[in-house]
């Protein structure tokens, strides 16, 4: 079977690069083929950070329903909060007791977020929660961006470690009737996780409106930098108006010595579907508010109705209840039958 996991924490609210840099790609997902899609709130991992209990329980509930009004299908998706399944915490203590100290110290991410004095256990050790969430489900395919690759590595290599420790003598047990592979064969229980990347986009990483350099965040204290996906046009007008470009004339593309501008060309044509040749074609000579008139225009055709729906399911609690409630009964069906037979292979259990 062909599996995808991904997860998305609860905190603060989704904008045009969370958009075009993963959750587009989450639909997109749901038409590609895939056996079982399971798409998780990851609130675990938002607390090894401080967190304002009624915000995150707050936040939970926006990001279920900005990932529904972005396209996410309960009928073709698992769609939960990661706490709802309590096998995910269980699997992360059976492998944080396999992961030597070396795999997590290298961890990048720790070594840029561990820079102070009130550093915890979770935020060192959350990269083993992450592999948890994944292999829980045997998940084969992890969307990824360019930031996470090193999780999926750790991933791949507590798989192995896994599978070398006690599965390497398992007789793998078939259905009546079949033939028992021979004795002493090795049997893999987890399978290896593949980078699930998405080629098609013209875009992996936006970046600010304000800094072309820099990507676009929600942990901006400027709401200028970022297109929320709650935005109304008139916002996105202003803010497409105010971002930054350069004193150069014509319209170029130019990474490097023109980033802001590059940036814009990026999500005019991740949203447009026109190539950016295609773009330069269209606005090379234009003056840059011509330009940003054009951008405006595909943002607001994309940005607001998604806007829209978000306040109309925010609305409607009984309907995001049940979503949820049918994400993690789902999630738990698969979960713990796999943690039963986790459990068996380590030896736990009476």
């Amino acid at each position: 079977q062909k599996i995808i996991f991904s997860g998305i924490q609860p905190t603060g609210s989704l904008h045009l690069g969370n958009y075009l840099g993963a959750i587009s790609h989450w639909v997109s997902l749901q038409d590609a083929g895939y056996d079982k899609l399971f798409y998780s709130i990851v609130d675990l991992h938002a607390i090894t950070l401080p967190q304002d209990p009624q915000v995150l329980k707050q936040g939970i509930r926006d990001m279920t329903c900005a990932l529904l009004a972005c396209g996410i299908d309960p009928d073709r998706a698992s769609l939960f909060v990661q706490s709802d399944v309590s096998q995910h915490s269980e699997l992360a203590w059976l492998l944080g007791c396999i992961t030597p100290y070396s795999l997590l110290a290298t961890m990048t991410q720790f070594k840029e977020k561990s820079k102070g004095d009130k550093v915890n256990l979770g935020l060192y050790s959350y990269p083993v929660l992450m592999t948890s969430d994944i292999l829980l489900y045997k998940a084969t395919h992890v969307p990824v961006g360019e930031d996470q690759t090193q999780h999926l590595e750790l991933a791949v290599k507590l798989a192995r470690l896994f599978n070398n420790r006690f599965c390497g003598q398992r007789q793998q047990k078939e259905e009546e009737g079949q033939e028992k592979e021979e004795e002493g064969q090795e049997v893999a229980y987890f399978p290896e996780p593949a980078p699930q990347i998405d080629n098609e986009r013209g875009v992996r990483r936006v970046m600010s409106l304000k800094d072309g350099t820099k990507k676009m965040s929600k942990s901006d204290p400027s709401d200028l930098s970022r297109v929320n996906l709650t935005d109304t046009a008139d916002q996105i007008r202003k803010k497409v108006r105010k971002a930054k470009t350069d004193l150069t004339d014509g319209i170029t593309y130019c990474p490097q010595s023109r980033p802001d501008l590059a940036n814009l060309l990026h999500i005019f044509s991740a949203l447009s579907a026109c190539s950016v040749e295609s773009l330069l074609a269209d606005y090379s000579t234009a003056e840059k508010s011509v330009f940003k008139a054009g951008l405006v225009e595909v943002l607001v055709e994309h940005i607001t109705p998604i806007g829209q729906e978000i306040n109309r399911l925010s609305s409607d609690v009984g309907y995001v209840d049940s979503v949820l409630q049918r994400g993690a009964d789902e999630a738990t069906n698969v979960a713990a039958a796999n943690m039963a037979e986790i459990r068996a292979l380590v030896g736990l259990g009476s």
